[in-house]
């Protein structure tokens, strides 16, 4: 995402700008500290930048999915795909248990997402015991779709506005909310190759209501953007051992 590297780079930039005010390096042609501080000073602007940027609507043009159904327009969003050598009904039945423990770096990424900080369970707090689609779904989720072996949906309130979450249900996101909200959906699409291979896809989109909600979702989004990204991808990886480890079933 643009807005994301030009956040990142940012920090990069500020960070070895911090190092050279420490010690200027001559052949880096740094030699004042007062070189180093313009550097950090376009690492700042960057940063600032790319959290600022304004976040384009995107709109599906038409309804293919169930995730097009309750998110058919989105500010924010990721994609990913994997082929998984297994049967659609295989990878449903993954995608329903994998754990969290399975997930490579899961729960370093949410640790550093909640910041270190302990938390009830939630998606950032999963335990090895239960799926992690249970925690979610236990823990602020809920499921918008479960139309096994083709495609399952989630759902949950990111923002909200003064008036409060109120009750969560599949309606709400059909329904024209007070300004201040942003509502995220997640799914993961089954799509068979032939008799024993899958297309496997997760995306997540999320939707602002206002553009007080955006600017705050926006800010946010950019910072968590690679773990969030990585996570996905691992989870996907998750999904294909344990649909092709026949142990794991």
């Amino acid at each position: 995402m643009f807005g994301s590297a030009i956040v990142y780079s940012g920090f990069v930039i500020t960070t070895a700008g911090l190092i050279l005010f420490i010690k200027p390096i001559k052949r880096l042609h740094v030699e004042s500290r007062t070189q180093a501080l313009v550097i950090v000073g376009i690492g700042a602007v960057l940063i600032g930048a790319g959290t600022t940027l304004p976040a384009r609507e995107s709109r599906a043009k038409t309804i293919e999915t169930r995730l097009d159904e309750f998110m058919p327009v989105w500010q924010f969003s990721e994609r990913h795909t994997i082929t998984v050598a297994a049967p659609p009904e295989r990878v449903f039945q993954a995608i329903r248990n994998v754990r969290a423990n399975e997930i490579s770096l899961f729960k370093t990424l949410t640790w550093i997402r909640r910041g270190g900080r302990r938390a009830s369970e939630s998606i950032l707090n999963a335990g090895d015991s239960v799926p992690l689609l249970d925690v979610a779904t236990r823990s602020g989720f809920i499921y918008l779709a479960d139309e096994a072996p083709r495609e399952l949906v989630i759902g949950t309130v990111v923002l909200a506005s003064r008036g409060g979450r109120g009750t969560l249900t599949p309606g709400t996101f059909k329904a024209q909310l007070a300004p201040g909200f942003a509502l995220a959906a997640m799914n993961f699409r089954v799509t068979p190759i032939g008799s024993d291979s899958s297309l496997v896809s997760t995306e997540t989109r999320v939707f602002a209501n206002s553009p007080a909600a955006r600017r705050r979702f926006g800010r946010y989004w950019r910072l968590i953007y690679p773990g969030s990204a990585l996570i996905r991808l691992m989870w996907l990886r998750a999904v294909e051992r344990r649909a092709t480890d026949s142990a794991a079933r």
